[in-house]
């Protein structure tokens, strides 16, 4: 499979086409990035490795992250984790205050807002240095001990989340929050703040590629079984409204992040991270998506 090429004819027919998205206006800092950086990076499991456009650029992942939250928390917390949020696509916002109502304070999944809320309160509650952990613990997956947050586009999450802090009082009220609401909002901002390059994102999900086992160092970061919910949960919740969609369209497991990320995967092939800033109108980036479903149909690689 000639990755190179498909990747490059990809990259030149999407980036020439228009795109009608915008950059996520909610989160002040976000609108300052460049509007047209477009960037693609795929590592494969036997460490071939194939980028175009912005590829080194770093950006916010955004939502991204809640797939690193889950996964520790999984680690930690094993097959008890799903007493506390659900496994099925949400069919609503990804900030949705009525299906916490309905369903008594367990988010549908781990990846709307209100689901990587109550995951942040499980590492607050077995973490003994919550923000440095899990730092500690994406660094440990990834070639780049660089890798940080940004306190920049944190702080300007956490001036506008109000209905984030609505999210976590309501589930708090619910008893599905343990610790202060307050402690579980700031380290959930700032774990949404972390910032990678398409390069540094597609090798960190290669661990998802490979049943769980890390390519550098071959340590089991989840389990086989938990790599395969893991990336299930992907394939049906990891793009808000729009995942059955992107099932339909793209095959793969993946998730997006309001930042413009789109991080995908094919289980023992490869990781593949995509970057434009511009949001369709259900929250993700217009040419990542459309990127991905040229991708696929061009290569033949998918899980469908």
């Amino acid at each position: 499979m000639n990755y190179q090429d498909i990747i490059q004819e990809v990259y030149q027919k999407v980036n020439s086409m228009e795109d009608p998205g915008q950059p996520a206006s909610y989160i002040p800092e976000l609108e300052t990035v460049d509007a047209d950086n477009f960037g693609v990076y795929l590592t494969t499991l036997d460490q071939g490795a194939f980028g175009v456009g912005n590829c080194y650029e770093a950006f916010s992942i955004q939502s991204i992250a809640k797939v690193l939250s889950l996964s520790l928390a999984y680690g930690i917390l094993g097959e008890h984790i799903w007493n506390r949020v659900g496994v099925e696509p949400s069919g609503t916002a990804f900030n949705s205050l009525i299906q916490l109502d309905a369903d008594n304070g367990i988010p549908r999944n781990p990846f709307i807002n209100s689901g990587a809320i109550v995951i942040s309160d499980i590492l607050l509650s077995n973490l003994e240095n919550p923000k440095e952990d899990f730092l500690a613990f994406v660094r440990s997956i990834s070639k780049n001990p660089a890798i940080n947050y940004s306190p920049t586009i944190a702080a300007s999450e956490k001036a506008v989340g109000f209905r984030n802090v609505a999210l976590c009082n309501f589930i708090k009220s619910l008893g599905n929050i343990n610790n202060d609401p307050a402690e579980v909002l700031d380290f959930y901002f700032d774990l949404c703040s972390l910032e990678m390059n398409c390069k540094e994102l597609s090798e960190l999900f290669l661990f998802l590629a490979n049943n769980g086992v890390n390519v550098f160092d071959k340590s089991a970061i989840v389990t086989k079984s938990q790599s395969k919910r893991i990336n299930a949960l992907m394939q049906t919740c990891g793009f808000y409204d729009e995942s059955g969609e992107f099932a339909f369209k793209v095959g793969l497991p993946g998730k997006s992040g309001v930042g413009g990320g789109i991080i995908a995967v094919h289980p023992n092939q490869y990781a593949i991270a995509v970057w434009s800033p511009k949001l369709n109108t259900k929250g993700n980036s217009y040419k990542g998506m459309r990127f991905l479903e040229e991708f696929t149909t061009k290569s033949q690689l998918s899980i469908f």
